[in-house]
């Protein structure tokens, strides 16, 4: 049973954009918060984003003012802009509602 639907990685070039979005099936139940990770290889999972139900949103030092969450309460998804991409910001991304993980999608930023 699938519950988070992540789509939208890929390979891009430096200073590239995607867009990653995570659609919340009816197995989800609460979307009070929603939030995107990422984890490098060899490195811990971290938080990159969150918003709440409301809209208030957090970002990682490393991706203020590069990245943009947000939100469709009414299609329940939530998604990633990503611009100004970087080598560091390879990584495979994870969002993360109501204590559940979706499957994640790559993220290469590469020439």
């Amino acid at each position: 049973q699938v519950q988070l639907v992540e789509s939208g990685g890929g390979l891009v070039p430096p200073g590239g954009s995607l867009r990653l979005s995570c659609a919340a099936s009816r197995g989800i139940f609460s979307i009070n918060l929603m939030s995107w990770y990422r984890q490098a290889p060899g490195k811990q999972r971290e938080l990159v984003a969150s918003i709440t139900y409301s809209g208030r949103t957090n970002y990682a030092n490393s991706v203020q003012g590069r990245f943009t969450i947000s939100s469709d309460n009414a299609k329940n998804t939530v998604y990633l802009q990503m611009n100004s991409l970087k080598p560091e910001d390879t990584a495979v991304y994870y969002c993360y509602v109501d204590n559940r993980w979706g499957q994640g999608t790559q993220v290469t930023v590469s020439s």
